[in-house]
């Protein structure tokens, strides 16, 4: 699935995802947010759809939100996954070329809320943006680190690094704390650093027993409208959350820092472009390259296994 046609107001499509507007229920506004097989990397939306993708993300992302819920680390903006309900996505839906069945396994009835605007992103391991930034400062978006660190070692404990939240098609761009505390509060920032931290811990130790070592991820927040229409006071969790688009997962038994890693995410996608981009054959900008069968089929297969280690076949 590249894109879904529903008959339901509000429509709006990122890299990965369409929402759209769901009718209310006794809590407040919802929203149905359907994860289609695109593919972005470096900000861009390749042509070449990743069949059975958008089913992987859903699946992984429910069963974190979950267990974040669980065991009260923080509230999500999850209701159900169930695109069946009539009462929460209605039969008048299906008038375009989307059906019913189509959005099985792929579909998420959120609580609707009013995003921050702050990308929070938790390293745990020196890799990517960060790694470049420390190899010209020492430093990760203000946070100072040990000198002598190699690419991709672990850090001594986790680190938060916000980023903005661009319109789609433009580049997020790393920040420091105290700027995105002057963007939109301290308070919310002190706040969004622990809840991140606190998710990444989690989430880093359920992996660990599976085989995975989590780099690094990024999350949303945002404050949940209710019924009368006013945002709650607390922050919730909302968009996906620790998937192979979001995150790094390196199998723990092929760790071996000073250079890169393999990984259970799209990196292979990343380094299969960057030789077009050594090559002169792509520019790092829309439109994406047609992607080939093998670079499909190798994208596809780390997701699965992500999947498969941590969550269960």
């Amino acid at each position: 699935m590249v894109s879904t046609d529903l008959s339901l107001p509000g429509k709006r499509s990122g890299k990965v995802r369409d929402v759209y507007d769901l009718p209310p229920d006794s809590a407040g506004p919802r929203l149905l947010i359907t994860a289609t097989d695109r593919i972005s990397a470096f900000d861009v939306v390749m042509p070449t759809p990743i069949d059975g993708k958008g089913r992987l993300l859903t699946e992984l992302s429910t069963f974190w939100l979950r267990l974040i819920e669980q065991r009260g680390v923080c509230k999500t903006h999850l209701i159900s996954t169930d695109p069946t309900d009539a009462t929460a996505v209605p039969e008048s839906a299906f008038r375009g070329q989307t059906t019913r069945a189509d959005l099985v396994g792929r579909s998420t009835i959120a609580r609707k809320a009013r995003v921050i605007p702050i990308e929070c992103v938790v390293r745990g391991y020196l890799e990517g943006s960060g790694w470049k930034e420390y190899q010209q400062s020492g430093r990760v978006c203000g946070v100072s680190l040990p000198p002598g660190l190699r690419q991709c070692d672990r850090l001594p404990q986790p680190i938060f690094t916000p980023a903005t939240k661009e319109e789609f098609g433009k580049h997020d761009e790393n920040i420091t704390f105290e700027k995105a505390c002057a963007l939109v509060g301290a308070p919310i920032m002190e706040k969004l650093r622990a809840l991140s931290i606190a998710i990444y811990t989690l989430a880093a130790e359920h992996a660990s027993r599976h085989g995975i070592l989590l780099a690094d991820t990024k999350f949303e927040f945002g404050f949940p409208i209710g019924a009368d229409g006013r945002e709650g006071a607390e922050p919730i969790l909302v968009d996906e959350a620790l998937t192979p688009d979001s995150s790094r997962f390196w199998p723990a038994d092929r760790y071996t820092p000073g250079g890169p890693q393999p990984s259970f995410d799209k990196q292979f996608l990343r380094e299969y472009l960057e030789t077009l981009v050594a090559k002169g054959a792509w520019g790092k900008q829309a439109p994406g390259p047609d992607l080939p069968p093998e670079v499909v089929a190798h994208t596809v297969d780390k997701y699965r296994r992500a999947r498969d280690l941590l969550v269960g076949a």
